[in-house]
Formats: C-alpha cells, structure tokens, sequence
C-alpha cells in the first residue's frame, strides 16, 4: 500500500477525528490482537467512515510506549485500517527522540505525525520552529503541530515553519485562543488544518464552529461512538438546540467526571469500554484505575446517553 502524500492527507482530514487508545495487558506487554479488534470495532460496526486515526497519541499513552510497542502499533493500524484512512502518528519529548519515532513511524507506514510539545522544556518562537522544523525535516510525511502548553506558536512562526517545510498541514488546536487562530488562518489560507483539540471538545465546538473550525477530537467516541456521531451530525447541521441537549445530557456530567483526577480522560475511556462489554487493560503509570464510585458514575452517565439516542 503506497504512502499518502501531505497534500493528500490534508485534503482528507476532517470532521470527526479519532484518537485511538492503546490497550495493555501489563506494565510489560502491549495487547496487538485486541487493538486489531478494537479499529474494526470502529471501522466496522458504524455506518460513519473516520477520515483518520490518531495512533500512540494523548488518548494512546504515547508517554508510556516503547519505541518497539510505537512502530508495532502503527503498524498495526496501517494494516488494519490504512487502506481506507490516513493513520496518524503521534510523536514527541525532545527533538532527537521525535525524530526518531517520525523516522520510525514512516517505516511502519503511518501518513502523518502529530508532533507533541517539547518535553519540560520551554523555549522562545525561534526555538519551537527550530524544534519542529527538525523533525519535519527528518520524514516526508504529513506532520501535524499540537498546538498547546509549551508549544504556542505566533502566527508568523507558524508561517516561517510552512514555508520552510511544506509538509506542515495543520495545527491541533489545544490553546483555545480563536484570535490567534484566526491570524493563522489568514497567512496560510483555509486548505491549512485548523482542528478544535481541546479537551472535551465538545464543550468547545460551538464556537470553534462559529470561527470556521469543523475538525475536532471527540470525546467519548471510543466507548459510545454513536453518541460521538449523533452529536457531530447535530454540529455538521449547526443545530443549536441539539448540540446543546448533547452537551448538557452528556458531556458536561462527562466532562465533570472526568475533571475530578488528573489524567482521568484516559482511565474513563478503558472503563467505558468495560462498562460496554469490550474490556481493554489497564492503564499505566501515572494514570490510575477510576474508582468504585466513579464507576458507578460513569455507567449512569453512559446509560442516560444511550437514552438519548431515542
């Protein structure tokens, strides 16, 4: 299977878009067969097609892979799924190890890269685009800017990186600054990847959607995809009314939830799919099981979800 090209990927892209968990046996072994299990689950069982998948990402522990468990899950992805969508790599910490897992994920077959922030460190405009301008250099894939934390970018240094490497396609947006987007928007054009990335993103949408920013990262779409599309075909529809019903009947009590322990995004998401009957691991260090308690919550919260759907 031939490799999309950045032009390619980015005219793909778009709408809904899927982070895909890494499910685990142990603190030593990663769970392939059922990560397998898991994108047919998605691909197949729906009649809505993701325009990607996001592999080894925020919702995929990317801090708790090895280099091994990265390229075997990548590959695994693109021959499961990369037929039909792009896969998406994430990458991250500092800018050798990036690299290296850029260089490695194009070897598995990935499309993209999702470059995360530096790791701890902080650095001025020149330093992020000297960053990121290395490990756009080191593949010829399509690399996405997660754009958030220590990673801020100015519109003209996002400019400067495109210029300099034309397989920058987009920017996942977890700032929430609409102004800053906006100036972006108007130095590289609407073909330039704008995606609303904050967490519940949801929650955000309307007026991500006001500002001309359709793509986002769902919550939720992993344990209760048709709520996941339910509410993106409401904001394909700019139906206010409804949009709003989804975000007070489920992801305001999700999003409550999921705000009570660090990292709890994540450890929700593994329990959902337990509560559902697709069991997937455990998580890793330093994201912790939920609660009792929590999960009580969370089957109610699931529950009155599934309702809603009538």
């Amino acid at each position: 299977m031939s490799r999309r090209e950045p032009a390619q990927v980015q005219a793909q892209i778009g709408g809904l878009l899927p982070f895909v968990h890494t499910p685990f046996i142990s603190l030593e072994e990663v769970d392939i067969p059922r990560f397998r299990r898991h994108l047919r689950w998605l691909e197949e069982d729906f009649a809505q097609q993701p325009s990607c998948y996001f592999i080894c990402c925020g919702s995929g522990e990317l801090w708790s892979v090895s280099a091994d468990e990265h390229r075997a899950l990548v590959r695994a992805a693109v021959e499961e799924v990369g037929q039909r969508a792009p896969v998406v790599a994430g990458v991250g910490y500092g800018t050798r190890l990036a690299m290296e897992q850029a260089i490695s994920a194009q070897e598995a077959g990935a499309d993209a890269l999702l470059v995360f922030p530096p790791y701890l460190a902080a650095g001025p405009q020149e330093g992020l685009l000297a960053h990121y301008g290395a490990i756009a250099g080191a593949t010829e894939l399509a690399v996405l800017v997660y754009h958030r934390d220590n990673a801020v970018f100015a519109p003209e240094t996002m400019a400067r990186l495109v210029e300099a490497h034309p397989n920058v396609i987009g920017m996942k947006d977890g700032y929430g600054d609409l102004d800053l987007l906006a100036q972006v928007r108007d130095l590289l054009g609407d073909a330039f990847l704008l995606a609303n990335g904050m967490p519940s993103a949801e929650m955000y949408a309307k007026a991500y959607t006001a500002a001309g920013i359709r793509s986002y990262s769902p919550g939720g779409i992993e344990f209760v995809p048709e709520i996941a599309w339910a509410f993106d075909a409401a904001l394909e529809r700019q139906d206010g009314a409804e949009i709003d019903r989804w975000v007070e009947g489920f992801y305001r009590p999700y999003t409550e939830l999921r705000n009570q322990v660090p990292g709890y995004g994540i450890s929700l998401l593994k329990a959902g799919l337990g509560l559902r009957g697709r069991p997937t691991g455990i998580v890793r260090p330093p994201l912790v099981e939920v609660s009792p308690e929590h999960r009580a919550q969370l089957a109610t919260i699931i529950e009155r979800g599934l309702a809603m759907l009538a």
